[in-house]
């Protein structure tokens, strides 16, 4: 008995494993940290508070 591929189930399974790990890879992606003058941020809020 020779062996038949389901072969549009076979691309729906891969594309709905391809977008299970895309949309972990997003949700586990950081965004970039810059960096950031703390100090001046801290006198913005000092002069804020002061008015």
């Amino acid at each position: 008995m020779g062996v038949t591929r389901l072969k549009r189930k076979e691309k729906r399974n891969r594309a709905v494993a391809n977008n299970r790990q895309s949309r972990i890879n997003q949700l586990s992606k950081k965004p970039i940290i810059k960096n950031i003058d703390v100090e001046a941020i801290k006198a913005e809020f000092e002069a804020k508070a002061a008015k």
